[in-house]
């Protein structure tokens, strides 16, 4: 699994590109968690005001894909003020894959505003060197 370094910026960037303007689009890119437990990995993505429906996982050799859609939430117009501040839009997230991983068994849940990915490990046995008997 990749492990990627924490940018303590990268909070400030997404707050510069909320736009107010009508029409526009305002960046969203789901918070991520990743940790590894004795049988699985486990990718945690905060995905607050979306359906599990609006959400994709693929995977496909070494790469696992998260993408998405954050909609348009109504905005509340009155004449003296008009302001949005949520993010929308699509994302896509890819992890690279350990090789001794299970992909057939990989499982999501979604529950609360939070989607979690179960990637289980291979079993010692499973990567062990089978030797084959001639017949």
């Amino acid at each position: 699994m990749l492990v990627t370094r924490y940018n303590p910026y990268i909070n400030l960037l997404q707050h510069h590109e909320v736009t107010k303007e009508e029409g526009s689009v305002a960046s969203f890119v789901p918070a991520v968690n990743t940790r590894e437990g004795e049988k699985a990995y486990y990718i945690e993505l905060d995905v607050p005001g979306m359906k599990k429906e609006d959400i994709e996982i693929t995977a496909e050799e070494n790469m696992l894909t998260i993408s998405g859609e954050r909609k348009r939430l109504e905005e509340a117009k009155e004449d003296y003020y008009y302001q949005v501040e949520s993010h929308y839009g699509t994302f896509s997230r890819s992890f690279t894959l350990p090789q001794k991983v299970d992909i057939e068994k990989i499982e999501a849940h979604f529950e609360n505003g939070v989607l979690e990915v179960v990637i289980p490990k291979l079993s010692p046995e499973a990567t062990q060197p089978k030797k084959i008997h001639i017949q």
